[in-house]
């Protein structure tokens, strides 16, 4: 997803839920991110990426797995959000969500698993600081998904190096989905009526 910055700086919650439900930003490193209209491509993949693990997830109770929009507040304890991050799919397990969490609020944590699919006009500097966030706060894996390169970069916070998937590889995901067979064919797989099969043709 696109970003560009906003002229607003120590956000608070409030400042995030009074910009209402139609409001798609993030806070990165303290400063509030509009973030912009995606393409078709973008959609595609995050929802062969949703489905699977959705139904996986459902199937087994394992927890709740949420699509782009939804916000988290990455463990902030203080009065002013320096991170609060929309992954575009995303996964929290059953035992990590609090009994006496607001629905109507964002998540007051982190998400086990966050998705990002980049788009080419991504700030990559702030891509970088999300990853590092996200491993900090406690999230178990960043998958970073790359349209034009066809590409997935897994980051695990038990390892210190980036597993770069390419080509037909299968996803290693079995410490926290295990069983689950996830192919870069199947999160890169256009619709057949769109008469394409090189997802860089969609963007």
């Amino acid at each position: 997803m696109a970003d560009t910055a906003l002229e607003r700086t120590a956000v608070t919650l409030d400042d995030l839920m009074a910009l209402g439900e139609d409001a798609h930003v993030e806070v990165i490193n303290g400063v509030v991110i509009e973030m912009a209209p995606v393409g078709g491509l973008h959609q595609i993949v995050s929802g062969n990426m949703l489905r699977p693990l959705d139904t996986y997830v459902n199937e087994r109770e394992l927890g709740i797995v949420f699509m782009d929009n939804f916000l988290y507040l990455m463990n902030e304890n203080e009065r002013y959000l320096s991170g609060s991050f929309s992954p575009d799919v995303s996964f929290i397990r059953r035992e990590n969500i609090p009994a006496n969490w607001n629905l109507e609020l964002p998540f007051p944590g982190v998400p086990d698993l966050a998705v990002e699919v980049i788009s080419p006009s991504e700030n990559a500097q702030n891509v970088q600081s999300k990853i590092r966030t996200y491993l900090d706060k406690g999230t178990e894996q960043v998958w970073i998904v790359y349209l034009l390169t066809r590409e997935l970069h897994q980051y695990r916070r038990d390892q210190q190096t980036v597993h770069i998937y390419t080509g037909s590889d299968q996803i290693d995901a079995e410490s926290i989905f295990p069983g689950l067979i996830l192919t870069l064919d199947m999160i890169f797989k256009l619709p057949a009526w769109l008469g394409k099969s090189d997802p860089s043709d969609a963007e």
